[in-house]
């Protein structure tokens, strides 16, 4: 089977705090080349931190 193109824009998002990976979530590449940097709540840390796009 072929790679499906949503599976190539995926991205994981890693906390700040306890970098764990917490979410996973899509980019447009072509427009978009800076890291991605969020405020999402982890349910390790128990509250809102920036969550910081990791490696593939």
């Amino acid at each position: 089977m072929s790679e499906s193109k949503f599976s190539k824009n995926l991205i994981k998002l890693r906390c700040g705090t306890c970098k764990r990976f917490n979410y996973y979530t899509r980019k447009n590449v072509k427009l978009v080349t800076r890291k991605i940097e969020l405020s999402k709540f982890c349910k390790f840390c128990r509250k809102h931190t920036t969550h910081k796009e990791a490696k593939r």
